[in-house]
Parts: C-alpha cells; sequence; structure tokens
C-alpha cells in the first residue's frame, strides 16, 4: 500500500512542478538537497456530483486514509475536509469544494456548463488527481469567474492538481523556527503572501503557516493563451498537544489567508 502511496503523491508533484518551477529551488534550498518531508497537499474542487469533494477523497480513503476535520470558509464559500494517514511521514490532504449555488448565475451557468460535459465516472480514473483541466474554458469565462471568485477562476483554468504542497519545519534538518525559513526563502529571491501577515498562526493555535506567492505559467485557453498565477509552496510548523503529540489539524482563520497566495496581482 505504502508504495501506490508513494507513486501517486510523485506524480502529483511531478505535475506541480511542470507549473510550479520554483518550488523545486525552494526545496533544494530547504531541503539542502535533501528530501523535505511534506506536511500536507491541497485540492480544490467544485461541490458538483461528478468532481466533488468526496469524489477526490475515494482516492485517499482507497489507500488507508481517513477523515479527520472539517472546514468553513462562509467569506469564500467554501467547505473543506482533511485526511491523514497513520504514517504520519505520509503529507495530509485538504480538499475544499466551493459551494457553486452561493455564486451568481452567470458563474453558476459557467461552471455547471464545465462539468456537464464530463463523463459520469471521470473522478474515478486512476491520474484524476494529477489530470489538469478537464474541460475547455475562454479566457473572457476565466476572467468573469475571476471578477467574482478567484477559487472558481484558478480551479477552472488548471482543474484538478495540487495547489499546493507544504514544507513541515518540524522536519527540517537545517531550520526550526518559520521566521528562519521565510528568510531564507525571502533571501532566494522569492515573494511570500503577506495577506494577513507573512505568518498565518501562531504557537497558540498550534500551527504557524506561511507561503510563497504562486508562479505564473501559461493557460491555452479556448481562445488565446495567458500566463495567470499557477500554484504556491507553503511551510508549516506544528505545536505539540497537552498529550506530547503534534497537533494535526488545520486553522481555519490561517487558511483563509493562504488560498490567497494564488490571487492575481
Amino acid at each position: 500500500m505504502t508504495s501506490k502511496i508513494t507513486a501517486l503523491f510523485d506524480n502529483i508533484w511531478k505535475n506541480y512542478l511542470d507549473v510550479t518551477p520554483s518550488a523545486k529551488q525552494v526545496h533544494q534550498l530547504l531541503g539542502s538537497g535533501n528530501d523535505v518531508i511534506n506536511d500536507h497537499v491541497a485540492y480544490r474542487t467544485f461541490n458538483l456530483e461528478k468532481v466533488n469533494l468526496d469524489k477526490l477523497a475515494a482516492h485517499l480513503l482507497a489507500l488507508g486514509y481517513k477523515e479527520c476535520g472539517e472546514y468553513h470558509f462562509e467569506a469564500k464559500k467554501l467547505y473543506a475536509k482533511h485526511f491523514e494517514h497513520s504514517d504520519s511521514t505520509l503529507p495530509k490532504v485538504f480538499i475544499s469544494e466551493l459551494l457553486v449555488e452561493q455564486l451568481s448565475e452567470q458563474a453558476q451557468a459557467i461552471i455547471h456548463k464545465l462539468v456537464d460535459g464530463l463523463d459520469d465516472d471521470i473522478a474515478a480514473r486512476e491520474d484524476f488527481l494529477y489530470s489538469g483541466a478537464p474541460w475547455q474554458v475562454s479566457s473572457t469565462e476565466y476572467q468573469a469567474l475571476l471578477d467574482e471568485s478567484e477559487y472558481a477562476a484558478w480551479l477552472a483554468a488548471w482543474g484538478y492538481r495540487a495547489n499546493h504542497f507544504t514544507v513541515s519545519i518540524n522536519h527540517l534538518e537545517n531550520f526550526d523556527t518559520i521566521e528562519a525559513v521565510n528568510e531564507a526563502v525571502k533571501q532566494g529571491g522569492f515573494k511570500l503572501n503577506t495577506s494577513g501577515g507573512e505568518i498565518k498562526g501562531d504557537e497558540a493555535v498550534k500551527l504557524e503557516q506561511s507561503s510563497t506567492l504562486a508562479d505564473k505559467a501559461e493557460v491555452a485557453f479556448s481562445d488565446k493563451t495567458m500566463a495567470i498565477p499557477s500554484c504556491f509552496y507553503e511551510f508549516a510548523k506544528r505545536y505539540p498537544l497537552t498529550d506530547g503529540e503534534l497537533y494535526s489539524g488545520f486553522v481555519a482563520a490561517s487558511a483563509d489567508k493562504i488560498f490567497e497566495s494564488t490571487n492575481a496581482a
């Protein structure tokens, strides 16, 4: 089973690097040439039957993952869950879904058009979590979604790939604090997401997070090709609970700001 999980995340990582070349450089910078442990990987989807959160999660549950928490982001119209494996060195997976029915009629129509054309069993495909966009979307449809929901626009453009990977600071050999990681990343020439401050969360909530701003990569829309924000790299430091175990959940207020790493400047 572990070999299947490793193969899955290797494919997800390669697909992510295709549009996030900076992640490879940051990975080498923080790992000093060694591999790094991923705290979690994040996905976005729509809450429509063919591609909803549960359809993505089925791939993880089949590999021994378990559902461990749920989260609500009312302002961004999102619902999310996270999943963990009993092997704590395997990444947690955070899956959010957009509550499509809460968007404008125009945005709903665009999203339904994208999803309605898909095969009913598309999400069951073995490579679904690293397959990219399974639909065609125009730049004008992308812009219409962007005017209302950055999340929706990103998903329409990029489809099913990791929105971000996350370095576990707790497992780094040469860095102990999120401040030191942030400084090294900035010294390396990479920009951080400053929404809500460079560091989201603190020891009191048992989780500190920061992230780069998304790379830009070209998307072949149906009418033209444009460079838009792709994916980003996150950094997380977890603190122990009273039983000595590291906190393994997520903090909605912090995650809310992490979502903004893909905002178009």
